[in-house]
């Protein structure tokens, strides 16, 4: 893979963080992004101490669309021709009804979840269509296809990935460039931090009373896709951990 190069968005924790072990370990050139420039110095110093990983750290928000073009759209020479582009920057924010909803969440969410994953995606398939080869994988959710209680904003923008995600399939089907979609159930990141505003306490009640997904299995699962003949494309994948059997089906007995 050394000359492979994988662009990953919110690298600096949970699935991407555990994705960008996992090709650092492969031998991929890593562009990595992120908004905490603290955290991608120590990913970086991480990934060359285990892996000699060849990496580029990018400190910018994905919601913001000139930081996007800014950064992505003038890459050092050597680091333009990206092979695989995983959109995972991705948060919940809040858990209310829609009626008692701050607004504030909401932005957060759309603009991460669906406006960052676009402007992204507009920056980086041209080249690959060009190319004629490259491979998008967008990490979506099982709430992008089932609706749970006080989660509708949320679920969503999720749903928008899902719709996003094929019909991205259907755009890029003619230039020989994949997209994926991978769709966890529950995950133990921080993502129920970030959804309780840093509450560490009650985001850890998610996870009590069953074993949740780890993001290294995500990491898994998204290496296995990547690593299929190129002729065989994984277009959705739902993955659960075994005491979930849909967004609000969890059994706690274990």
């Amino acid at each position: 893979m050394a000359d492979k190069i994988a662009l990953i968005t919110g690298a600096t924790s949970g699935i991407g963080l555990a994705t960008a072990k996992k090709l650092a370990k492969d031998g991929w050139k890593l562009i990595l992004t992120g908004r905490r420039q603290d955290r991608l110095s120590s990913l970086d110093a991480l990934l060359w101490d285990e892996y000699e990983a060849n990496t580029l750290t990018l400190c910018f928000d994905v919601r913001d669309k000139d930081q996007v073009q800014s950064q992505l759209g003038n890459l050092p020479e050597e680091w333009r021709n990206i092979d695989l582009l995983i959109n995972n920057a991705g948060l919940a924010s809040g858990l209310d009804t829609v009626q008692e909803g701050d607004t504030e969440d909401w932005d957060k969410m759309i603009d991460t979840n669906v406006k960052g994953l676009l402007y992204v995606t507009r920056v980086i398939s041209p080249g690959m269509i060009e190319r004629r080869k490259g491979h998008i994988i967008n990490i979506g959710s099982i709430a992008g296809k089932e609706v749970y209680a006080k989660g509708a904003v949320y679920c969503a923008t999720k749903h928008a990935v899902d719709a996003l995600s094929k019909g991205m399939r259907i755009d890029m089907l003619p230039y020989g460039v994949k997209v994926s979609q991978v769709c966890p159930g529950a995950v133990e990141t921080e993502f129920s931090e970030v959804r309780f505003h840093g509450d560490a306490e009650r985001a850890k009640t998610v996870y009590e009373g069953f074993i949740p997904l780890t993001a290294e299995d995500i990491a898994d699962t998204i290496s296995y896709i990547i690593g299929l003949p190129d002729h065989v494309c994984i277009n959705d994948v739902v993955v659960m951990p075994k005491a979930q059997a849909a967004a609000g089906i969890i059994y706690k007995g274990q």
